[in-house]
């Protein structure tokens, strides 16, 4: 016998039912659980970068109780169920696909309007700036930039706020001036250092980063998946340094720095 997802959704109703539920259930609420799915949705994005394709749809699966758990929040406080959950994505995602659904009906038979990748990248971002028009009722006193969640990480939110400035036409229009801003930002995080004031040094290092992850926009990579490979990078040589000095009996703290740097440089030799 395989669970279905009305088998979950009933789990759900189970664990919350006020007399017979989890007591732990019992306890949680929308902002309770927030930080959960945050880790849930971290630990399906290091099964994928880890290639662990075995351990993915079980990350999945805790991801898609995170949704169903908001599901029974939302149904118990009389404010969405899980409906309300599916009939919302799907009705947006068929509007946002008007080359895929072109008279906005989810059964129509394909049709035959083509645009390529930039024309469907255009009319996306047109279709959410209508969406969030509508939902602020007074086009004008909406700002382009009030669904960037800010719960998101920095790097990913950088990266949204400037992509949704650059859809209005606020960008360099290549990557040169890119660079020259970044080696502007450097600057000023030195001028800050010679002055010794930490406020702004920390300021500056703040904007030194913004204009990395515009960087990192402009060549098409995303900051968030860079960073993190980069930390995996340092990891798995760092690992390789302790297990070296574990072999020579040693530790970090009774070994120079030039000793150090050798065993980094051979991990890079190694490929790691």
């Amino acid at each position: 016998m395989s669970y279905q997802l009305e088998d979950l959704l009933y789990l759900m109703q189970r664990l919350r039912d006020p007399e017979h539920g989890c007591p732990w259930d019992l306890k949680q609420s929308f902002a309770s659980i927030a930080p959960h799915t945050l880790e849930e949705a971290y630990e399906v994005a290091d099964a994928i970068a880890a290639g662990d394709h075995a351990q993915l749809a079980g990350e999945v699966g805790d991801l898609l109780f995170q949704v169903v758990y908001y599901a029974q929040l939302g149904q118990e406080a009389g404010l969405f169920g899980w409906n309300e959950v599916v009939d919302g994505i799907t009705r947006k995602l068929v509007r946002r696909h008007p080359h895929v659904f072109p008279d906005g009906n989810l059964r129509t038979p394909p049709g035959t309007l083509k645009l390529d990748e930039g024309q469907i990248s255009e009319r996306w971002e047109q279709i959410k700036a209508e969406e969030r028009a509508e939902r602020a009722g007074e086009p004008r006193q909406l700002s382009l930039l009030d669904d960037v969640p800010r719960a998101l990480p920095a790097l990913s939110r950088a990266q949204k706020l400037q992509k949704r400035a650059a859809a209005e036409g606020f960008d360099w229009d290549s990557v040169g001036p890119v660079i020259d801003k970044i080696s502007e930002e450097l600057q000023e995080v030195r001028e800050a250092i010679g002055r010794r004031d930490q406020e702004q040094i920390g300021e500056e290092i703040g904007d030194l980063l913004f204009a990395m992850v515009n960087l990192a926009r402009h060549l098409k990579v995303d900051a968030e998946t860079a960073l993190r490979g980069g930390n995996e990078k340092f990891e798995r040589r760092l690992r390789f340094i302790e297990t070296r000095l574990r072999e020579e009996g040693k530790v970090f703290a009774e070994t120079d720095l030039q000793d150090l740097d050798s065993l980094w440089d051979e991990a890079k030799r190694q490929g790691l």
